[in-house]
């Protein structure tokens, strides 16, 4: 009975094998060559490109700039979101419009969004600019996405209002999932509202904290869209990160063996943060709970 069973098992893991194992494998063999994409006559070089990657200081940066993005995602977008979810946890009227507005950001393509917001930065004549002129300040010299060392916190911005929205619902539904009978008798035992937050609802939304900060963390590894859209990775290499390096590589390049070797690598770093991140919420949730 349990051999007739695994026979349902083996189109998943053909379609498994034929769309992941196969892509990797097949990417491991193209980063030990000198493959530019297109033609099929490459030489076999061995480490080179690894090491390649290493010495330029390319991949360094890359993570840098990868995990600092990552970490404003999940810091300020998390605790921006469960604010946001909690102010709209009332039962006040056309609270259903302000949930709804809240939302609307989330139903945009990353495209859409990192146009909008090319013109928001945009210097001179762009909205934050002529806001601070209309304030009486200096909107003339606002330029963050010029700025080598404030563009990258630019563009995380625009990823945090983007997806705001999808995080406060997560949260929101925690939220109203908790029994208001709880929060009345903690109250009455002389709970005031912090403590109701500190020791009743975060311990209760344990599971929404976990999943919108492996949510987040995934969104930030794989950050392409907007560095792509409004920076080009610029100024300089500021807003590199591990995703549109492997572009930059493989089609600006066309390095697509090195580029294949810093796949490997990233999918390495990836793994690793992401099975450091599994065990670190695990055991938190645990002591919350």
């Amino acid at each position: 009975m349990n051999n007739r069973l695994f026979l349902f098992v083996i189109p998943a893991l053909l379609i498994f094998s034929a769309f992941w194992i196969w892509p990797f494998l097949k990417l491991f063999t193209f980063s030990v060559t000198d493959f530019n994409g297109f033609n099929q006559n490459y030489k076999h070089v061995g480490l080179s490109n690894y090491q390649s990657i290493f010495e330029s200081g390319i991949l360094t940066t890359s993570i840098k700039n990868t995990l600092i993005y990552t970490v404003l995602l999940v810091v300020l977008g998390n605790i921006l979101a469960l604010i946001l979810a909690m102010a709209l946890n009332s039962k006040i009227k056309g609270m259903g419009f302000y949930r709804s507005a809240a939302y609307i950001p989330a139903l945009f393509s990353a495209i859409v969004i990192g146009f909008i917001w090319s013109y928001v930065y945009m210097p001179q004549s762009g909205m934050i600019p002529s806001i601070m002129n209309m304030l009486g300040l200096d909107g003339s010299n606002f330029n963050i996405l010029g700025d080598y060392k404030n563009a990258l916190y630019g563009i995380t911005v625009v990823d945090i209002w983007k997806n705001i929205g999808q995080t406060m619902i997560i949260y929101l539904a925690g939220l109203q999932m908790i029994d208001d009978s709880l929060l009345e008798s903690a109250s009455m035992d002389g709970c005031n509202g912090f403590q109701l937050i500190r020791y009743i609802k975060l311990p209760l939304l344990a599971p929404s904290i976990t999943i919108n900060i492996i949510l987040s963390v995934i969104n930030g590894l794989k950050a392409f869209d907007y560095p792509f859209i409004m920076t080009n990775g610029g100024p300089g290499d500021s807003t590199n990160t591990l995703m549109f390096s492997i572009y930059k590589m493989a089609f600006t390049e066309q390095q697509f063996g090195k580029a294949a070797a810093f796949s490997v690598v990233s999918f390495i770093v990836i793994i690793i943060i992401t099975a450091l991140l599994l065990v670190v919420m695990n055991k938190k949730e645990s002591e919350m709970e």
